[in-house]
This record gives C-alpha cells, sequence and structure tokens, in this order.
C-alpha cells in the first residue's frame, strides 16, 4: 500500500491547517454518548470504562484536549479521527468497524471520536461537509482520509496504508497473516482510480490462488467503481424510485447504496427483485447480488443474512 501523504486516490481530502487549533479551547461540556448500532448497543466508551479495553485504544476527542490526545499523540503513535454525530445513522454503522480494528491493533494506531456538534471547530479545521467522515493525523500532520461508510475490508485497506505511512511495519489493522505483495501492488492501483491495472493485478492473484477472498473482493470492488463512474447517486436513486421495475435502475441503485454505506438496503432491493423476475433477467440480478456479496467479503454478518433471504427468494 502507498503512502497516504503523498498518494493521490479515493480517499483524498486535501491540506488542513491545525494551526488554529494547537491551543487548547476553553472546556466544554461532556459530549453526548458515542452512537449506538443499529441493535441499540453502544459502539463504545470512554477508555478506562470497557472491561479489557487497553488503555488509549480508543480516546473522545475535544476542542480542548486536541492537542494533547491527537497532535502530541500522533508523534508516536498515529491517531485515526472518526468525525460522528448522535443523530447521524451510517455513523452506526462504521463505529463499529472502527471500534472493533482498533480493539484488534493492540495499540498499533488509536482512534480518536469526534463529535461534530459539540466540536464545531474541529469540524472545520477538517473541512468536515459529511458525516461519519474518517481521517489519520500522523506526526501532527493530517493525512487522507474518506467520507461515509465503506466495506470493512478497504477500511483495513486505508488503516494498513496510514500505519505504513507512520512507519509502523508488520503490524497492520490488526495481527493477521504476513502481507502479500502482490496484493498491496493490486491495492495500491485501486486506491489511485488506476481500474485497468487493479483489475489485472487481482485477475492474476486469482490466476494464482483462485481462492484469494482479498482478490476476490478488490476485484468486485473495481467492477463496482466502473459501473458507478460519472454517475450522480441522487439521479439514479430518483430513478430506481420512479420505476421499480427497471431492472438496470435498480441494480445501479443498489451499487449506489453500496458506496454510501447502506448495504443492507442494496442488498434488500435486489432480493425484492429476484422475486419479482425470472429466467435471464433473475439470474442477472442474482449474479449483481452476489457481485456486491464479494465487495464485502464472506465473513460480513450482513451477507450472511443476505444469502439466506436471497436461497429464500429462489427457492
Amino acid at each position: 500500500m502507498s503512502d497516504p501523504r503523498t498518494t493521490p486516490s479515493i480517499f483524498t481530502r486535501g491540506a488542513v491547517d491545525l494551526s488554529a487549533l494547537r491551543a487548547p479551547a476553553p472546556a466544554k461540556p461532556a459530549a453526548p454518548s458515542r452512537p449506538a448500532a443499529s441493535d441499540g448497543t453502544p459502539t463504545g466508551t470512554v477508555p478506562g470504562t470497557l472491561p479489557g479495553l487497553a488503555p488509549e485504544t480508543i480516546i473522545d476527542v475535544s476542542e480542548a484536549n486536541f492537542e494533547t490526545e491527537v497532535l502530541e499523540r500522533s508523534l508516536t503513535t498515529p491517531v485515526v479521527l472518526d468525525f460522528w454525530a448522535d443523530w447521524c445513522g451510517p455513523c452506526k454503522q462504521l463505529s463499529p468497524i472502527l471500534e472493533k480494528l482498533a480493539v484488534a491493533a493492540q495499540g498499533a494506531w488509536v482512534l480518536g471520536k469526534v463529535d461534530v456538534d459539540a466540536n464545531p471547530r474541529l469540524a472545520q479545521a477538517f473541512r468536515v461537509q459529511g458525516i461519519p467522515m474518517v481521517l489519520a493525523v500522523i506526526g501532527g500532520q493530517p493525512v487522507e482520509g474518506f467520507t461515509g461508510v465503506l466495506p470493512e475490508s478497504q477500511i483495513k485497506q486505508y488503516i494498513d496504508a496510514v500505519l505504513k505511512a507512520a512507519g509502523v511495519a508488520g503490524v497492520g489493522a490488526a495481527v493477521t497473516a504476513p502481507e502479500d505483495p502482490r496484493l498491496d501492488a493490486a491495492d495500491d492501483a485501486l486506491m489511485v482510480g488506476d481500474l485497468d491495472a487493479a483489475e489485472a493485478a487481482y485477475k492474476k492473484i486469482l490466476a494464482e490462488s483462485p481462492a484469494d477472498a482479498a482478490a476476490e473482493s478488490g476485484l468486485a470492488q473495481v467492477e463496482l467503481y466502473r459501473r458507478i463512474s460519472g454517475q450522480d447517486p441522487a439521479s439514479v436513486l430518483a430513478r430506481a424510485d420512479a420505476d421499480p421495475d427497471d431492472l438496470a435502475a435498480q441494480r445501479l441503485a443498489a451499487d449506489v447504496e453500496v458506496l454510501n454505506g447502506q448495504a443492507d438496503e442494496a442488498y434488500a432491493r435486489l432480493v425484492r427483485l429476484v422475486k419479482r423476475t425470472a429466467g435471464e433477467d433473475r439470474d442477472a440480478v442474482r449474479k449483481h447480488l452476489l457481485s456486491l456479496f464479494a465487495v464485502a467479503g464472506p465473513d460480513d454478518p450482513a451477507v450472511a443474512g443476505a444469502r439466506r433471504a436471497l436461497a429464500s427468494a429462489l427457492f
């Protein structure tokens, strides 16, 4: 994975001036509790309150503690910032993934939670235009990030790139199997938007290792980005809503929903379409749904539920 501080990619946010935030701002009232998951379960707590959670794995960041908890800490440990709000639905999807990865990393990086409502100066400084938004701070400087909810596999790719940029070797988003240089090259091409090179690299891996789940996911992401290239998401969804029987519009709308972090809605949309179609149309919808499953990867719990729904719709 390339150094995210120097490589343009789908995550690019641009330069951010943090000089105005180096002096701590006046203390503010305590921020509201972190967003809850879809089942109502809180996604995290202040370090030290969750049994078994290593200290300083997940921290609440405010304008008052930004200099010490983010800028100074980032001189030795990468800090990944998650900008969220209590009213934000997609935040409730992203936060559990980030917190799980932070705990699994065992201190290799720190997750900083920023409530944009309680900390407007931070949101303004980082040019937050939509949430959830994620970026990292390394050595006191911000690096590239992303807005919205990505599949866990892509979030891991981003964390790996952050750790490499910080000089943290051999750690990754969690302690896992040794890195595959072939996959690194393919991921690099995907992240800089070279879809042709990424496709060739993933296909080469699959030719040599047909069961490589990461390469399958990467190839599915390439196909997804190609399908939505040049499309306006709002217009795509409007066309699908206007004509529920337009198969092309429904499939493209599902693509948009996946990229918007609404994978559950995308899967449900296509399962409903499977129920209403037959023959070649049904098979085309089924294959499209399977391609979206591949984007998320086989371990995604939402995929498991959607597979059961698809089986029920087919049989």
